[in-house]
Parts: structure tokens; sequence; C-alpha cells
């Protein structure tokens, strides 16, 4: 599968790394292809401008920090028909540290899917650090990965992506259970970082 992935930070780098060993080909889609930052993956990978890359693929990731969420729906929009999964977080820095900054009557899920009406959002690849996206296989017993989304058929290619990268995917249902997936990735954020447990843990389910 062609896979647009729009954001060349530590999460979307992974997911590229994972998705590739699965079979799939990649398209990074950044503001300055040309610019020498991206020299190095430029040797493994497809690099094209964000709405030249969502337009060449099947499937668009968004992994970007959440502040710039709004412009690069712009640059990517409208989207019409394409699939976008949405592994972003709506987090920012307050009076008590890093925390989100919607829930539980909306969700980040849902302002992407206002922001690109003519696709098909699917919210999973949140859950768990970036390290865990590169290798899934780090973790025992194999870490969940929830999958929310409205439409069956854009969540059944999220669902199979998912299960490609090496996690337990499970659908969660719509897309308003972001409102749900995005506190659970504030838990795990909480806990790696202030907790306990630190980075090397992730959700899974004992049946």
């Amino acid at each position: 599968m062609d896979i647009a992935i729009v954001g060349a930070g530590s999460v979307g780098k992974a997911l590229a790394g994972a998705l590739k060993r699965a079979g799939h080909n990649i398209c990074f889609g950044v503001r300055e292809p040309d610019a020498e930052k991206y020299a190095d993956l430029a040797r493994d990978y497809r690099i094209a401008g964000p709405s030249d890359a969502v337009t060449a693929c099947e499937v668009a990731i968004l992994a970007v920090g959440w502040s710039a969420v709004e412009d690069v729906a712009g640059s990517i929009g409208p989207a019409a028909g394409k699939i976008i999964i949405d592994c972003t977080n709506p987090v920012a820095m307050g009076k008590d540290g890093l925390g989100l900054t919607l829930g539980f009557d909306t969700s980040g899920g849902e302002r992407v899917q206002a922001l690109l009406p003519q696709a098909d959002v699917v919210k999973t690849f949140n859950q768990i650090g970036a390290e865990f996206m590169a290798d899934a296989g780090r973790l025992s017993p194999q870490p969940v990965m929830f999958v929310a989304g409205d439409s069956e058929q854009a969540k059944s290619v999220a669902l199979a992506l998912v299960r490609d990268v090496g996690f337990d995917a499970q659908n969660a249902g719509p897309l308003t259970q972001a409102r749900l997936l995005e506190p659970l990735a504030m838990l795990w954020i909480w806990s790696a970082m202030k907790g306990d447990l630190g980075r090397e843990f992730g959700f899974a389910l004992a049946r």
C-alpha cells in the first residue's frame, strides 16, 4: 500500500520504518521537501510536499504536533475520499505541566475530521511512545492499540496497518471514542514522564 506520513518527527519516522518492513511504500509529506535536514530520509523514502504526498497515496498518517494540525490540514485539504489516520494527541503545557487541551465532549480526532470533512478520519497510533511504534515486538505480551473511526472500511484498513506494525489491533468504535483514547494516551505519557513505570511499557489485553 502507498502510505503518506505527514510529519517527519519521532512518531512519523518510527511508523515509516515499521510499515516499510511490512512491505508498504512510504512517502513523507513535509513543508520543505528539498531541505538538507531530510537528506538522510530521502535515501530510504520518497519526500514531497504534504499535499502532493497525500494526493499520491491511498492512506495518510497525520504525525505532527497538535499545534501544527490546523495548518497541516489546510495544506493537505480537502483530501476527499482519503483515509486519514490521526495519531496526534491534543496536549500542551499548562500550569501543572503537560496535559490535554480537549475532552470529554470532543476530541482531537473529531477536530481533525471537522478540518477535513471529505476524508475518513481514523484515530489510532496515539496510545504509546514512538519507540514502540518502531518495534512493538520489544514488549511482551503484545501491546494493544485501539482504533476508532466512523467509516468501517477506513477503520478496517487502519486495523490492518496496526497489525502490520505489531500491535494487538482492537476496534474501539466510532470516532467519538477518541475522547477516551486521547486520555488513555495521556495516562501513558504521565506514567512515562512522572510515574514509576518509565517509558518501557505499554497497555495490553488480558483474555
